[in-house]
């Protein structure tokens, strides 16, 4: 029997507001990825050193060359370890659409690191997986809850990185609204200014304290309060049609209240699980006034983060 390795990583929501670049939470959304090795190249239409076909949501738009970013992964880990990475056939099978603000691209590079480490026969700890996602993807927030679940909140400290997770209340319901347009992280980085007022700083600190709280206790005055931001979600919010009219029929549904997932443009709303199939309903019915068609998901939080879930 050839060597294969399946894994699977979930969808991640980032910033929550104030927490920007720092904080994220894995959903209950998953892509798949399926290693094995390449005994016998049938064809001359791919490259000599790996195979790869895509299933799934925005199949069509991935990349199967070797600049495919979870293949681009998998060789990272091996050149880490100073060794060349075997041929293989990559299977790929999306569960949600790219370039929404749900880490889509976290899940290839820790899907591709993950299922590199298993093939290799785990020589490199989570902790250093962790390392390698960090620095392919630049910064913490999808990767790390991608790779280990939960919420997680991610410092750097000196040459390290400290991971620290977030308790989430069980009865805080996260609801997406991932409409059929795409924001790419660059264009929403692009809008964001270089420096901000003291003042500005001061509001995100303590907000980002309440959030935390928030999250943890669930309380949902604090979670009103907590999730405003002045850092990137003014700026990003003129990039996505429809937004003030989503966020207001959310809220006006029972939602605690509602930011923009990552860079955008799904929305993230948390709510009571009591107000969630109501706020679900709200927020498609107000991006649809807009011509947005809209895929609206109640979710929970992923608890265990990217895992190999078949070995041979």
């Amino acid at each position: 029997m050839s060597k294969s390795v399946i894994v699977t990583v979930p969808a991640t929501t980032a910033n929550l507001g104030p927490g920007f670049d720092c904080i994220g939470a894995a959903l209950t959304l998953y892509n798949r990825l399926k290693i094995s090795e390449w005994e016998s190249p049938q064809t001359t239409e791919v490259s000599n050193s790996v195979i790869i076909t895509v299933q799934g949501v925005d199949a069509d738009r991935l990349s199967t060359d070797q600049t495919n970013l979870a293949y681009q992964a998998f060789i990272t880990l091996y050149q880490h370890l100073g060794q060349s990475p075997p041929p293989i056939q990559l299977e790929i099978n999306l569960g949600f659409p790219l370039a929404r603000g749900l880490g889509s691209s976290a899940t290839a590079i820790v899907g591709g690191l993950v299922g590199a480490n298993a093939f290799a026969g785990y020589p490199l700890s989570q902790t250093e997986v962790m390392n390698l996602a960090i620095e392919m993807e630049g910064h913490p927030d999808n990767v790390v809850p991608a790779l280990l679940g939960n919420c997680q909140l991610s410092v750097a400290s000196e040459n390290r990185w400290e991971i620290c997770e977030i308790p989430w209340h069980s009865s805080i319901i996260p609801i997406v609204a991932i409409p059929n347009f795409e924001l790419s992280t660059a264009e929403a980085r692009q809008v964001l200014p270089t420096e901000y007022s003291r003042t500005d700083a001061i509001f995100n600190t303590a907000h980002f304290g309440l959030l935390v709280r928030g999250l943890e206790t669930g309380e949902g005055k604090w979670l009103q309060v907590a999730m405003q931001d002045r850092i990137h979600q003014p700026y990003r919010q003129s990039l996505i049609i429809g937004y003030e009219a989503v966020h207001t029929a959310a809220i006006n549904a029972g939602a605690y209240q509602l930011v923009i997932s990552g860079a955008g443009p799904t929305l993230l709303a948390l709510s009571p699980a009591t107000s969630a199939p109501d706020v679900a309903l709200a927020m498609a019915e107000a991006w649809h006034q807009f011509g947005v068609k809209v895929e609206v998901r109640s979710l929970k939080i992923d608890t265990q983060g990217a895992r190999v879930v078949e070995e041979s």
